[in-house]
């Protein structure tokens, strides 16, 4: 059964192939060993960087660039994600190890870099078939992955400080994603203006400091085969930093769609957090307070901040499709997406008066 749910990737959409011809030597150059020509895959699951499998003769390598296109400030630091798992990976063992790393944009026009691929389960929308998860394991692998990212946020972050702008990580998040939205607006999605004044009131007082992955769903982690309970790995590190852990549990619970859920949330699903065992996004919380021994009753605060969050996210990526910085046909909608968000942002406001 191993072979049949590992995951694969597909085929290089179009527009997006390497340049073998100038990528090879480069490589080769660094990892003599590599045999014969690579047959490539191009991952379907991130809407920012590219990622791609090369499969070589005795090796299969993962390599990681920046999109084409123009980048918001400080996003797609190839740089920063290659030595921020570099560094993490002594500390925490589901980072994928990282091989080597370019800056010179003559090889693929871009900065990038290579990394060991992970061979297992990524779950996507759905698990792979042959995996007949039951309800009590679909928990324990529900459980399994919100451990995970309580060891990471439990990871010694004094030799990650680099990765870190020191305390006043939650304002700046808000000030920085009401800058981002009202910039990358578009004609077709509200202003949020109720949204931001609710989180610029409602600041917490509080503020923790941790190592937050802060994209941290299920289609970034790697499940073995033989036992989807145990991560293997967990992937696509380009917007860790040091900062609030709660932040990064309600970045986590934007993407967490349940089976009660209204009709375009569900069909907005990447994960399978719908199935029976899977815990509520009530339940994750409650989950994590009991293991971590944080106070997280009023969550009202962080679960409103990563919806708008991803708010934020979706309509940086559509304003690049509005302006035709990319042709990919899976942002054609995120406008309708952005304007469910901030609805759905107003409506857990709402409910916690």
């Amino acid at each position: 059964m191993s072979d049949s749910v590992i995951d694969q990737g597909g085929a290089v959409r179009e527009g997006e192939a390497l340049p073998l011809e100038a990528l090879l030597p480069w490589l080769r150059e660094r990892l003599p060993a590599l045999e014969g020509t690579p047959e490539v895959r191009q991952y379907s699951g991130g809407a920012s960087n590219w990622t791609y499998c090369l499969q070589f003769a005795n090796r299969d390598l993962i390599l990681r660039r920046a999109p084409a296109g123009t980048k918001a400030r400080g996003a797609h630091d190839m740089g920063r994600e290659y030595r921020l798992q570099k560094a993490l990976k002594p500390l925490f063992g589901a980072v994928p190890e990282v091989l080597a790393h370019c800056d010179n944009a003559q090889v693929l026009g871009t900065e990038f870099y290579l990394m060991e691929r992970l061979q297992g389960v990524i779950p996507r929308r759905h698990f792979p078939r042959a995996l007949a998860l039951t309800p009590t394991r679909t928990r324990q692998v529900c459980e399994s992955a919100l451990d995970t990212l309580i060891q990471l946020h439990q990871v010694d972050t004094a030799p990650l400080a680099e990765f870190g702008k020191g305390s006043g990580y939650i304002e700046r998040q808000i000030e920085g994603w009401i800058q981002r939205y009202q910039k990358a607006r578009t004609w077709n999605v509200g202003s949020g203006k109720r949204v931001m004044r609710y989180l610029e009131a409602n600041l917490p007082t509080k503020e923790r400091q941790a190592l937050i992955h802060n994209d941290y769903r299920f289609d970034n982690l790697v499940l073995a085969p033989d036992d989807p309970s145990r991560v293997l790995g967990v992937l696509d590190w380009e917007l860790a930093t040091l900062g609030d852990p709660l932040m990064d549990l309600g970045n986590t619970l934007a993407y967490w769609v349940q089976a009660d859920d209204d009709a375009v949330l569900r069909s907005a699903r990447l994960q399978p957090t719908h199935l029976p065992g899977m815990l509520s996004r009530q339940e994750v919380v409650q989950y994590y307070g009991e293991r971590t021994g944080i106070d997280c009753d009023d969550f009202t605060f962080y679960e409103v901040y990563g919806l708008f969050r991803l708010a934020g996210i979706m309509q940086q990526i559509y304003y690049r499709y509005h302006h035709g910085q990319t042709r990919n046909p899976r942002f054609k909608r995120f406008w309708f997406f952005v304007n469910y968000l901030l609805w759905r942002c107003d409506r857990r406001i709402r409910a916690a008066r």
